[in-house]
């Protein structure tokens, strides 16, 4: 599954040693994140939530709506999440391999994202880098927990992001907190306790489920190893089960007349169903990997290998695009929104590898290592002996 090593004296993993069904797992999930990442962009923050709060205006925006609840919304951000926490482990053994003070430079990596996070955010108040960045804390301390530990510890801490929803609804349902922003279209108040600790419901999911993925990584099962008939297995499951509760939450939602009574209630289906449609995504990308490959596969493996790019190149074209060019326009519509996706798909699905067949890391990739190493790293394709001065 993997290529033949090339590595420098410093560290970072050039372009083998890598795993190819985590780079098309990586490709999937970073183009999934547009898809309810842009509505933020091109709708605000309440659509996001709530399907009757701005962008639904024919039958085409409700099925779109729709689709993304229950296809899209927490799945992929559960794929990228599970990655990270395999990344962070993944990183971790190979620095120690080489001898490296892992630990240290792991802190200090992730840093350096915390930092890219904080400036990611001053963009745009959806980023997830600094989340991730915090919870590489938690990880870290706990690496040495057995596979299985790490697995039903980070189950748990999933779960306790469906208390805090519970608590959140509660609050809203017993005084008149502003629900502007998170339900109902406007800016989010500061001054309420509802913003926080809905924040605290995210951090846990994503922490629950970086936890999760470490485990699993360590267990083989993200590097295709396991029988064919596992990973089936898991896709039908997990998507039997997951998919159905995610339906779930849209139906309870709308029956509601997506009253503010059910405003955080109605998301917690689509919660618990997550873990299980993450892995059964997860598990059908592996089983697709694992055949034949084609240029499909390579491309979106390409996508993968500059995932941090490509995530910070889709909020600079959805804040231009949807946001600034077109933010006044009657016209911009889930279905509109939609049109946007497939556009910057094509074209993050062409750069991706237009830019690895001439240089061996994304751009954000590469700063990001240099600073890490604090050291040049090789950067263009056949000139390996080149340095960043």
């Amino acid at each position: 599954m993997a290529t033949s090593s090339q590595t420098t004296e410093s560290g970072p993993v050039r372009e083998t040693g890598r795993i190819t069904s985590l780079d098309l797992i990586r490709g999937v999930a970073v183009l999934g994140i547009l898809l309810m990442n842009a509505v933020q962009f091109g709708l605000g923050n309440a659509p996001y939530f709530n399907l009757s709060a701005g962008g639904s205006e024919t039958w085409l925006d409700w099925a779109v709506g729709v689709f993304g609840e229950v296809f899209v919304d927490q799945k992929f951000m559960g794929l990228f999440s599970l990655l990270f926490g395999a990344g962070m482990i993944l990183f971790i053994d190979r620095a120690s391999n080489k001898g490296r003070r892992a630990v240290l430079l792991n802190l200090w990596r992730n840093a350096l994202l915390l930092v890219i996070g904080i400036l990611h955010f001053q963009l745009w108040d959806g980023d997830v880098l600094m989340v991730y960045a915090v919870s590489s804390v938690f990880l870290l301390a706990l690496r040495k927990m057995p596979n299985w530990g790490l697995i039903f510890l980070g189950v748990a801490v999933f779960l306790l992001s469906v208390f805090s929803t519970l608590l959140t609804q509660a609050i809203a349902d017993t005084t008149d907190a502003s629900l502007s922003g998170l339900w109902t279209p406007g800016e989010i108040a500061e001054d309420e306790v509802i913003g926080p600790l809905y924040l605290l419901g995210f951090f846990l999911r994503a922490l629950g489920l970086i936890l999760v993925g470490a485990g699993l990584y360590r267990a083989g099962f993200m590097k295709g190893g396991l029988p064919a008939r596992t990973y089936r297995r898991i896709t039908v499951i997990g998507l039997a089960v997951g998919l159905p509760l995610a339906a779930a939450g849209v139906i309870i939602t709308a029956v509601n007349d997506y009253s503010r009574d059910i405003a955080f209630m109605g998301q917690i289906p689509n919660t618990l169903g997550t873990i299980p449609a993450s892995l059964g995504y997860m598990s059908l990308i592996i089983l697709w990997n694992n055949r034949a490959d084609n240029w499909l596969k390579e491309r979106l493996r390409a996508v993968g290998r500059m995932a941090l790019t490509n995530y910070l190149s889709q909020t600079a074209l959805g804040l231009i695009v949807l946001t600034v060019v077109l933010g006044d326009a009657d016209f911009v519509n889930r279905g509109a929104v939609l049109v946007f996706v497939f556009a910057v798909w094509v074209l993050q699905i062409w750069w991706s590898q237009a830019w690895l067949s001439r240089f061996l890391f994304g751009p954000a990739e590469w700063l990001w290592r240099v600073a890490t190493y604090r050291s040049g790293q090789p950067f263009r394709r056949l000139q390996d002996s080149w340095r960043a001065g």
